[in-house]
């Protein structure tokens, strides 16, 4: 039988610092971004991660940088071939301002990938029906009966993927607005940017629920993967907005037809003690402890939910797995404060789309 395809998204802090504008990595001593780390320890533990998820394919949430300078798919792929994965070959979508990339590292071996945007092209004005990711959706944010313009920053990664196999897959990277009320001062400053934020992030993830509907209407077999920040139960604002962006995009029909799958959330969203994975883990300064969520996820469209895949989130302290091997432990530690989430679909078994 042919072997499960795995496929992971990884949300990776800085991961721009450590090459230089040619794409070459900064593999020294000299201070990352990461606290307490220097750029070769990051990249050492990066590539240990990297092997030990043994992906096929990897949507690389905050990948390097991709401008007039510096190349995504060049850094990427150097950092492939010193740790020798197998996974060597590296894609990006619309590049961002941000210097955070959404960025595809895959197997030519076993898959085959290109970006394939869909939706129509807005004007300057915007589109209410799900334009292409990189120009302008309209949405009435605060319910005063005026549409507000909505861009995003990081534009979803789109990507038509077959398998070696011949399996072909509708593949979206998200990387969603984050709701930190970054910059405000006082209290009153950041509850009111914090709603600024909330209200645009559930904008996004409304315009991007119009895609997967499109694509379950065409009975597409749909992956959407990436950091959402956001998720059930996450803070106090989903009880003044009803839903979490990740609850929309999922799909809040009863209709299982047209609702993603992903059991870590489906976990938060029954919202038991002791029930709440985990994919990040973030040091609080001024309360000197950490603080974990779950951002991250992969969903998956009704007919590869019924194939039976397996999740995993490759957590340094709640998975035995990972546990029982140190080196991997402080690997995943050291290499970024999210850890990686994989999927392994059995596609011995699922028929080919045309």
């Amino acid at each position: 039988m042919t072997r499960p395809l795995r496929l992971a998204t990884y949300n990776v802090e800085w991961f721009n610092a450590l090459f230089d504008d040619h794409g070459r990595m900064l593999d020294d001593h000299a201070p990352s971004s990461r606290y307490k780390l220097s750029r070769g320890e990051q990249l050492a533990a990066l590539a240990i991660v990297f092997t030990a998820l043994d992906a096929d394919g990897v949507m690389i949430i905050e990948a390097p940088d991709t401008n007039g300078k510096r190349s995504t798919a060049r850094a990427l792929e150097t950092f492939a071939k010193a740790a020798g994965l197998r996974a060597h070959r590296a894609l990006i979508g619309y590049p961002s301002d941000t210097e955070q990339e959404i960025a595809f590292l895959y197997d030519p071996d076993r898959l085959t990938a290109r970006h394939d945007p869909q939706g129509a092209p807005s004007t300057s004005h915007g589109s209410h029906e799900a334009p292409r990711f990189d120009t302008t959706f309209r949405y009435d944010l605060d319910a005063d009966n005026i549409s507000e313009t909505i861009r995003f920053s990081k534009p979803p990664f789109e990507l038509a993927v077959t398998t070696a196999e011949g399996v072909k897959l509708r593949l979206i990277g998200v990387h969603a607005k984050s709701k930190n009320p970054y910059g405000a001062v006082g209290r009153e400053a950041q509850i009111r940017l914090s709603i600024e934020n909330r209200r645009k992030q559930l904008a996004q993830c409304l315009w991007l629920r119009q895609r997967v509907e499109a694509h379950l209407a065409q009975g597409d077999s749909l992956i959407v993967m990436g950091d959402f920040n956001d998720g059930p139960g996450i803070d106090e604002f989903e009880k003044l907005f009803g839903h979490s962006g990740v609850e929309i995009v999922l799909g809040t029909t009863p209709d299982p037809a047209l609702t993603l799958s992903d059991p870590h959330a489906a976990m938060a969203l029954q919202r038991r003690v002791g029930l709440a994975p985990t994919t990040a883990r973030f040091y609080i300064a001024p309360q000197k402890r950490f603080f974990e969520a779950l951002l991250d996820f992969v969903m998956v469209s009704p007919d590869l939910a019924a194939q039976q895949p397996k999740w995993r989130i490759w957590h340094p302290f709640n998975d035995p797995g990972v546990m029982d091997v140190p080196e991997l432990r402080e690997a995943l530690l050291q290499a970024s404060d999210h850890f990686p989430v994989t999927i392994d679909l059995p596609f011995g078994v699922l028929p080919s789309r045309v």
